[in-house]
């Protein structure tokens, strides 16, 4: 099915960057027009929306298209499109529906206009896309800068054979390879800008070695608990230092193999151990991003989850690297109580970090700085006072 001619189109497009404009991700005109130019319905003729099917099981549901009018606005609102399911977890359950954990999407479009305004390109730069993706955000940077100087690796070949014809049917060819992007680009050039639309446990050694004096990097970092996007600038020496960026987001990890995730090793689980009165609730940490990642400083290598016990009862569970766990319900009479299974040290963490937020007038993410340093070790700090807190590389 072909997709709908650009002027059928056009009204939608006006609106999502009117939309963008007044939220504040588009800041400046020329991604105001690239967005109002670049027809992202080209770029997603087939995405998966997440819903509960008739058996209550939640599933995504393919659509193909953009056809109609309620097909165009879907894809032209500020949401994120689903691509491409993890083909070891997707398990069809209907005709149009699928199980599965996503391993490609186009990105929310507020989420892609703050990247961009925040990788500050000028004319003549060039830049490396980590991530192509369906070719979207590529399209965009050729729109501002020129295909010529426009960059851009994916793990996964059929993802890039896709891109490639759909930035084709909008007439760009900008340079597209199938690699790792953790490795850069294959031919080892320098570039000016680069920005990754995939998370990483920790800037690359290989990006910095494609970076000069003064390159700038936006990644999305995960660090476990949380992450946040990072705004960080090359120095002559290879050290990365910048902070953490008003625009929010998190993305789809980058990925060793092309098609699916490898499955997480983690030790055993210990026993419950004890349940005992807290001041922070599961409340807190979901409601509060800062503090999530505050927590992600303070608890290297742990991750949050959600768990559902016996009963039903949902919970957020903190989980570390040596089976230590630590559970606070999210609904019920309990929510001002915590179980915890191994080390309790981990739950008096969580604890420590929240006086900390709370006495330091609850700093948003923005005040917290990244560096990366020439050997590749990193650390973040709170930027008013200069609190510091290593982080340890992630394997």
């Amino acid at each position: 099915m072909s997709a709908p001619p650009i002027d059928q189109a056009r009204p939608y497009m006006t609106a999502l960057t009117d939309e963008l404009t007044r939220s504040g991700a588009i800041r400046t005109p020329a991604w105001g027009q690239a967005f109002g130019d670049v027809p992202r319905h080209v770029f997603v003729p087939r995405w998966f929306q997440q819903e509960t099917n008739g058996k209550g099981i939640t599933v995504w549901r393919e659509h193909h298209g953009a056809n109609t009018a309620d097909d165009l606005v879907a894809v032209y609102r500020d949401q994120t499109l689903v691509t491409a399911l993890d083909p070891d977890t997707a398990e069809q359950v209907d005709d149009t529906a699928w199980t599965g954990i996503p391993t490609s999407s186009s990105t929310l479009p507020s989420l892609m206009a703050g990247m961009l305004e925040d990788l500050n390109v000028r004319d003549g730069h060039r830049v490396l896309e980590i991530g192509t993706g369906t070719g979207y955000n590529a399209a965009l940077l050729c729109h501002r800068l020129g295909e010529h100087l426009v960059y851009s690796v994916d793990i996964d070949p059929a993802l890039v054979a896709a891109a490639q014809d759909h930035l084709s049917a909008a007439g760009l060819t900008p340079q597209l390879v199938p690699a790792d992007g953790t490795q850069g680009y294959p031919t080892g050039d320098t570039f000016d800008r680069i920005i990754a639309t995939c998370s990483v446990p920790a800037i690359p050694a290989a990006w910095i070695e494609q970076s000069k004096p003064g390159t700038i990097l936006v990644s999305d970092i995960a660090l476990g608990i949380e992450g946040g996007l990072v705004r960080l600038e090359v120095d002559e020496t290879g050290r990365s230092f910048g902070n953490f960026t008003a625009t929010a987001g998190r993305f789809m990890a980058a990925r060793a193999e092309a098609r699916t995730y490898a499955a997480p090793q983690r030790r055993e689980r210990a026993a419950e151990t004890d349940t005992h009165p807290s001041a922070v609730t599961a409340t807190h940490m979901r409601t509060h991003y800062p503090f999530r990642l505050l927590l992600a400083f303070h608890l290297p290598g742990a991750e949050i989850v959600y768990h559902v016990d016996d009963s039903g009862t949902t919970a957020l569970q903190i989980q570390g690297p040596d089976g230590s766990w630590a559970r606070a319900p999210l609904v019920g009479d309990d929510m001002g109580m915590v179980a915890y299974g191994g080390d309790p040290g981990l739950w008096t963490q969580v604890e420590a970090a929240w006086r900390w937020w709370n006495d330091a007038g609850r700093p948003s993410h923005d005040r917290f700085g990244y560096v990366r340093e020439a050997d590749g070790s990193a650390h973040a700090w709170h930027i008013p006072d200069g609190t510091r807190w290593n982080i340890p590389a992630r394997v």
